[in-house]
């Protein structure tokens, strides 16, 4: 099951509903469908809680027949890696599978993540198992299982991969905590000697490919990566070369005994290609000069 368009061309969705808008993807997303005319609501936590016994009522009363309905929501591992956790995001998905039944919708993006791949698998595609080896990558299998039995809408399911760029929250290894701590501490530890080879994915080629799969009424499943891979090493060069030219001070890349096995992660961006002929993606040194950019213009 690859990714598919309804329309031939872009065309506007009546409305964009985002669950899950104040985070990073989330943010990004409202701004690039307000500079598209398309208009579009966005639910944070603050406005409805997913997880409470009547969200999934509460959220059909929000929502228009037609509406196109993008769900982003989800506690992160930084919020947690318990069943706990796992549960509160399952009803989540519980929540939006019924409010599906009430509305009539006109499509269904549900933001996964790459982390359902197991990782021993060093080349992935959209045809790779999905075979995750912990509660994160498990609750985004259950959810798309979820979606896919009881979502009737047509269904557009997202595998990002690590997603990189200024204002994420998160702090998970690579770029984004790599830049805080070059920054706040001028030095940047690795896990070993960072061997790892990891896609990274920048924000805003995130967005752009989300708004293409809604503008085209896409249904199916897609990887969203770059398909190169870089290793947390070369990563961390580059940030600390980048760092140290705008704050003029060194910054010391620290390695140290490695305590897990090194893993590699490759994409095969044949689908993501043949869909998105056009799709063109940041190169991860630019990338990263911008993120720096725009955090240097925060830090005033």
């Amino acid at each position: 099951m690859t990714l598919s368009h309804t329309h031939s061309s872009a065309e506007k969705p009546d409305r964009v509903v985002v669950l899950g808008s104040s985070g990073f993807l989330g943010t990004r997303l409202l701004r690039a469908c307000s500079a598209e005319g398309i208009p579009a609501v966005g639910l944070s936590s603050a406005d409805i809680d997913l997880a409470e016994a009547s969200a999934g009522s509460r959220l059909a009363e929000g929502l228009r027949p037609q509406d196109t309905l993008v769900f982003l929501a989800a506690l992160t591992p930084n919020r947690g890696r318990d069943s706990r956790t796992l549960m509160r995001n399952l009803l989540m998905a519980q929540a939006v599978c019924e409010a599906s039944r009430a509305v009539e919708l006109a499509q269904v993006v549900y933001a996964s993540s790459d982390t359902v791949y197991a990782f021993d698998a060093a080349l992935i595609s959209e045809t790779t198992p999905a075979a995750p080896t912990e509660l994160y990558g498990a609750m985004h299998r259950m959810r798309e299982l979820m979606l896919t039995a009881e979502i009737k809408a047509p269904l557009a399911i997202l595998r990002y991969t690590a997603i990189y760029g200024a204002g994420d929250t998160h702090d998970s290894y690579g770029p984004n905590r790599f830049l805080r701590q070059a920054f706040a501490d001028a030095r940047i530890p690795l896990f070993g000697n960072g061997e790892e080879t990891r896609d990274h994915l920048y924000i805003d080629d995130a967005v752009a490919l989300l708004m293409q799969v809604i503008l085209r009424g896409s249904t199916g499943l897609l990887n969203l990566a770059s398909g190169k891979s870089d290793t947390f090493h070369a990563v961390a060069d580059m940030i600390a070369a980048q760092v140290a030219a705008v704050r003029r001070r060194s910054i010391t890349i620290e390695t140290s005994t490695r305590q897990n096995a090194v893993t590699h992660r490759h994409f095969d961006a044949t689908n993501l290609i043949r869909a998105f002929p056009d799709v063109r993606f940041t190169a991860l040194t630019d990338g990263l000069a911008k993120a720096l950019a725009q955090r240097t213009r925060a830090d005033g």
